[in-house]
């Protein structure tokens, strides 16, 4: 039961003005919380609180609670706002799509935590989701938007070169290079350029904007584990994006782009709500779920730590 969407964009846009340099941080992240009470679930989906690597998570299934595969979902928000919660409806049909059990990870935010803090928690929540939840790497993908899109690179990168690569990569509009202001205009329906801006700084701190732990485009991308990613062909990082796809895809990594004409940037947050959101998420789904059974289990099983 969606609803129509000139009603989901007459809704949304007043909510989205609010992510602006001159709205405070705390107000912010009080709207989009409470904003966050309307979301839509799929039916049979359960939702449970438990702590991953250090950190407040939420697992979310839909239907049978033990499945054989995870995924380890990283919430967009410019590292400065939103939550579990505030992405629960992408995460639980995300479940839904793949038959796999969604670890959706309440990271810390800057600017009170900023770089490498994101980074450092989601790492440790993969970790121990082999270490402590018996999956083995082949059977976890990573999947994030905007800001959780590019700490979803950054932690398959480090994940990867210690020996843990992710089945699969899902990024929704990925932010893989933070500081970098060359926008083709000042704002689109979802980010305002200013907005941007101001949470880059609160989350780099005091790092280099290269860093390639901050600005995954700026890193080594060979080896990265296969991606999909969606943009819209609205949005302002849709050059970066596709900037970034190019770089990998010379790299070898494995890389699918759907650029979405009626969807707007991580648009994927209205699954159940708008039509297009629900589809695209469902996209995902199935490519996540193809990877993630790509391995034999006994072979998966068999690639656990000791």
């Amino acid at each position: 039961m969606h609803l129509p969407r000139p009603l989901v964009i007459g809704v949304s846009a007043p909510l989205y003005r609010t992510l602006n340099a001159r709205t405070p941080l705390r107000l912010q992240r009080s709207i989009l919380e409470r904003f966050a009470g309307l979301s839509v679930l799929p039916a049979g989906t359960q939702v449970s609180a438990l702590t991953l690597g250090g950190r407040p998570c939420e697992r979310v299934t839909v239907g049978a609670s033990e499945r054989p595969r995870a995924i380890l979902f990283l919430h967009g928000g410019g590292y400065t706002v939103c939550s579990p919660r505030t992405h629960r409806s992408l995460a639980a049909y995300l479940a839904r799509d793949t038959g796999a059990v969604v670890f959706s990870l309440d990271y810390r935010l800057a600017p009170e935590h900023p770089y490498p803090a994101a980074l450092d928690d989601a790492v440790a929540a993969f970790q121990a989701l082999v270490d402590e939840h018996g999956f083995s790497a082949p059977r976890i993908a990573v999947s994030g938007d905007s800001a959780g899109g590019g700490l979803a690179v950054a932690a398959a990168r480090r994940l990867a070169d210690d020996g843990l690569r992710p089945a699969a990569l899902g990024l929704l509009s990925p932010w893989t290079d933070p500081s970098d202001e060359d926008t083709p205009r000042r704002r689109d329906f979802v980010i305002d350029s200013a907005w941007g801006r101001k949470n880059a700084s609160d989350y780099r701190g005091s790092a280099d904007p290269r860093d390639p732990g901050y600005a995954p485009m700026h890193g080594r991308l060979d080896g990265l584990p296969p991606m999909l990613i969606h943009c819209a062909v609205t949005e302002i990082l849709q050059p970066q994006i596709l900037r970034f796809a190019r770089l990998a895809a010379e790299a070898g990594v494995d890389v699918q782009v759907v650029e979405h004409p009626r969807l707007w940037h991580s648009g994927h947050t209205l699954a159940g709500t708008l039509r297009e959101a629900t589809d695209a998420v469902h996209d995902l789904g199935v490519f996540l779920r193809a990877h993630l059974d790509a391995v034999p289990e006994s072979k998966a099983a068999a690639e656990v730590p000791a």
